[in-house]
């Protein structure tokens, strides 16, 4: 009895083993970056089709809705399921005297015939859907598919969009209906380095965060589903850490508060690459021509420079500096005379590409020896 216990307990555990895995790992799924989830929901969007975006915790899946909804002028509802019951979706049954029936009165967060009235656009954003219970997900599945739930009707002009993570990312989750997910068109999102830098230098993340991420691309997103950590990199936990730091702030403090957002490990890498960036040249003696060499060879130091002196260059056209030709030039020079063709290249692709600097070779006086030494290089990174 003894053996055949482990030999079923052995079985049981193989098997379990082998679902998890087909689950996890045997499922090819096509991925899309945040720009490109972006257009597809546009598309979606006009066609009336939901979507669902699926993906792992904080890699930016309300953000982008959001971002969707205001460039197509558009107001947001955004409805957390997990936190309803079904009775937030259907509404609460009353005795309607003037006919002798029962009504429902619809949540007040549904959007109401007469406030449609005052949008272009209404975006219905269910976040958290599938870690809503199954009997939530029922009620929204009326809501979807008939875009009616008891006496309510959904106005015309609503767009439905719904998100949540995986079931393979250890979250609380329940097992979407296959006839609900069948309503959806289905995006798995994915972290991608050059969507985030230009969502980050958009967004005002802090330099130090921006120049050790571009040098270490690996460390923007690193979530283990079977890691016991509680922090972990993620694109949310990156703009914590840049809202937590102070230009004077006390090293224990910092450390503390970036190891308690993406990890121990990566605060000490994070924290090593700020001591070597605090002795970095200040960006604005660099551009002026006040400082024309450079000390350090660390590597991650230069990445970090590169990256503050493109943000100035950005700052200074955006606030129409006449200097700003000036500028441009004494950055090139720079880079020139003290970065490896690598990094001059990536430096003029950042400021081109990401920063969308308006560089004009006329006004730009060492532009023409810049272009004949590493216009070759240049050419073959845009077109990479």
């Amino acid at each position: 009895m003894v053996l055949l216990y482990i030999h079923t307990k052995k079985l049981s555990m193989a098997l379990n083993k082998m679902k998890e895995e087909y689950n996890m790992e045997n499922i090819a799924v096509r991925t899309v970056s945040p720009n490109s989830a972006k257009k597809s929901i546009v598309r979606a969007f006009k066609k009336k089709r939901p979507l669902f975006i699926w993906g792992a915790p904080g890699i930016g899946k309300s953000d982008i809705v959001g971002q969707v909804a205001s460039e197509i002028d558009a107001h947001m509802i955004d409805i957390r399921l997990s936190l309803w019951d079904p009775t937030d979706i259907k509404g609460i049954p009353y005795y309607s005297s003037n006919d002798n029936t029962m009504q429902w009165a619809p949540p007040q967060e549904l959007p109401t015939q007469e406030f449609a009235k005052k949008h272009k656009f209404i975006v219905l954003f269910l976040d958290e859907m599938n870690s809503a219970a199954p009997a939530v997900q029922a009620a929204a599945y009326q809501l979807i598919l008939n875009r009616k739930v008891g006496t309510y009707i959904l106005p015309d002009n609503v767009l439905i969009v719904a998100a949540g993570n995986r079931d393979a990312d250890k979250g609380v989750t329940y097992r979407m209906p296959a006839p609900l997910a069948n309503r959806f068109v289905h995006l798995e999102l994915k972290v991608d380095f050059d969507d985030w830098f230009q969502w980050a230098v958009n967004n005002d993340i802090h330099q130090d965060v921006v120049g050790y991420l571009t040098f270490s691309k690996k460390d923007l997103y690193d979530f283990d589903p079977k890691s016991p950590s509680r922090s972990f990199a993620t694109p949310r936990s990156w703009s914590f850490v840049s809202e937590l730091l102070e230009d004077d702030d006390d090293e224990t403090t910092t450390t503390d508060l970036v190891s308690g957002s993406v990890g121990e490990g990566l605060a000490v890498k994070f924290m090593a690459h700020r001591k070597v960036s605090a002795k970095l040249p200040n960006p604005s003696d660099v551009l002026t021509g006040k400082v024309k060499t450079l000390d350090t060879r660390e590597i991650s130091a230069m990445y970090s420079l590169t990256v503050s002196l493109c943000y100035e260059l950005k700052e200074a056209n955006d606030k129409g500096n006449k200097k700003f030709d000036d500028m441009v030039n004494n950055f090139l020079r720079f880079s020139m005379d003290n970065f490896d063709t690598e990094l001059v290249v990536m430096g003029i692709k950042l400021g081109l590409t990401q920063y969308q600097l308006p560089i004009d070779p006329d006004e730009v006086a060492c532009f023409d020896e810049f272009h004949e030494k590493y216009g070759k290089y240049i050419t073959a990174a845009q077109a990479s």
